[in-house]
């Protein structure tokens, strides 16, 4: 697939879980309310470290989730109560938490650094509810932006606005195209203010996972010669979050790893995600999209696209993700060699190609509006569009949108304004209605509906969220809530919000974006 590029330095199904929602008369009004336990202080210190948040001055509420909140079965209307911002923010303790920091390493930009770990998050504990299994439903509950930590490296420990509302946006827009990730709760703010590329004000984040375990929470014991501490870890992977697999099976955790990443990355790459920092402490030993910095939305369909003006060589460009998705697979491969050895763990990361193909096929050929995925003429297909839509950097979300309703004469006029030059745009479109015709069976309408599910009409836009951020800034936050309920439903057509499926205005300034937070 021309939407796969290497990594040139290779060396070497995700399922979501949707939980009942808590009756109104039974949810919780206070985070004092909720069931909390902590089964990863079973493991040994090394792994964390207790710290207590810092208070945020004169803190207010910048946005709430009622979904996220859901996973807690905590009502809605604690929101509104003072005592849920304090606890947010750091003013007072939630009864049953033990708040900790989690150590670990990893490669960034393909360096090895020693010791990272959560320099500004700590994770709570988790919310447990009644579900199926002995173990209930679980969520991990994490504050980012909450102040120093041991693993600080020097830094304030804090999170700005800026950063902290489209993490938020961010990865609720991404639950809502069914990508799998972590997701939000509310974000926190306060007038004090850091230093980053300027003086900003500062946020907390609150964070919910099934876990927030990475890649590197793995190389760091690996690498300082800890083995047993790399089984422990292991271990408690397996019992605590893939419990289908048998205990002491460290093949099926990283081919469990290999198999979700595969999946997530080939979903990233249907929607026109770019992480932006694919660093491997920032990969999820889940397959969650995890630690949401310099991400976009790509607009103009560009396989060098790079949102992170840090990333000087492109090593995270949109075209590279899943290389570096393998590569940063084969370091965790390398972190559990005390467990399983090279030849033992070779064939599961040789797995990755065909399953991130297989996913990738299916997510296209949904949307394209296939019956059926005919194997190297429908590459030809695929790899035939993907020039046409390089070749003028076409708007990657509105192309596919507008494609839904292929062939009608308006549907036709819309794709080909989309082009300085439509000629190799009619040249595949003739093609590509040879294709449909050959599937004739199937009805029009259907196959438009299908597509419709397949290809969202809104997707978080550089300009949207800046949008948002600029006002929020002002203290209104209509723009973060009015984003987040869009954002929820980006494949309804929801006509009065049509504006937020344009690209920006003609003459607005790109947005720059960095790993500064």
């Amino acid at each position: 697939m021309d939407l796969v590029q290497p990594c040139d330095r290779v060396d070497c199904a995700a399922v979501t879980v949707t939980p009942t929602a808590p009756r109104a008369a039974d949810a919780a009004r206070n985070l004092d309310e909720l069931r909390w336990e902590a089964r990863l202080l079973a493991l040994p210190e090394p792994f964390y470290a207790r710290v207590a948040a810092e208070p945020l001055q004169s803190p207010y509420l910048v946005g709430f989730n009622p979904a996220a909140a859901e996973l807690l079965g905590l009502h809605p209307a604690a929101a509104s109560e003072a005592d849920f911002v304090r606890a947010i923010a750091g003013a007072r303790p939630i009864a049953g938490t033990d708040p900790v920091a989690l150590r670990y390493s990893g490669h960034q930009f393909g360096v090895y650094v020693p010791q990272l770990g959560d320099g500004r998050a700590l994770l709570l504990g988790e919310v447990v509810r009644d579900g199926p299994g002995p173990d209930g439903l679980r969520t991990e509950v994490q504050l980012k932006g909450s102040g120093r930590t041991p693993f600080s490296r020097g830094g304030d420990g804090r999170a700005v606005l800026r950063s902290t509302i489209r993490e938020y946006l961010g990865c609720e827009a991404m639950h809502g195209l069914g990508v799998p990730t972590t997701r939000a709760l509310a974000v926190v703010g306060s007038d004090e203010r850091v230093m980053r590329e300027g003086m900003e004000t500062t946020a907390v984040l609150v964070r919910l996972a099934s876990s927030h375990l990475r890649f590197g929470s793995f190389e760091m014991f690996a690498r300082i010669g800890r083995p047993e501490l790399v089984r422990a870890l292991a271990d408690f992977v397996l019992a605590t979050q893939l419990p289908a697999l048998a205990p002491g099976d460290y093949l099926g955790l990283l081919q469990e790893a290999v198999t979700r990443t595969a999946h997530m990355v080939a979903a990233w790459q249907a929607v026109g995600f770019t992480h932006g920092v694919m660093n491997s402490d920032n990969m999820s030993i889940l397959g969650l999209t995890l630690d949401y910095g310099p991400f976009s939305f790509m607009e103009g369909f560009d396989m060098e696209h790079v949102p992170n003006h840090s990333d000087h060589e492109g090593r995270y460009a949109f075209g590279r993700q899943p290389g570096v998705a393998l590569w940063n697979l084969g370091c965790l491969a390398s972190a559990l060699q005390s467990l399983l050895p090279p030849e033992v763990a070779r064939p599961a990361l040789a797995s990755f190609a065909a399953t991130f193909a297989s996913a990738f096929e299916a997510h296209f050929q949904r949307k394209l509006g296939l019956a059926e995925w005919r194997g190297e003429s429908d590459e030809i297909l695929l790899r035939g569009l993907f020039r046409v839509l390089a070749a003028q950097q076409v708007d990657y979300p509105r192309f596919f949108r507008l494609l839904c309703d292929y062939p009608d004469a308006a549907a036709l006029d819309a794709l080909r304004g989309l082009m300085a030059d439509p000629r190799g745009f009619d040249a595949w479109a003739e093609f590509y209605r040879e294709r449909l015709v050959s599937e004739a069976a199937r009805d029009a309408d259907q196959r438009r509906a299908a597509m419709r599910a397949a290809n969202p009409k809104y997707v978080l836009r550089g300009h949207l969220a800046e949008r948002a951020i600029a006002q929020a800034q002002q203290h209104d936050f209509t723009e973060v809530d009015r984003l987040l309920h869009i954002l929820a439903a980006p494949f309804d057509e929801q006509p009065e919000h049509a504006e937020y499926a344009l690209p920006a205005p003609p003459g607005s300034e790109p947005v720059a974006l960095s790993c500064s937070s």
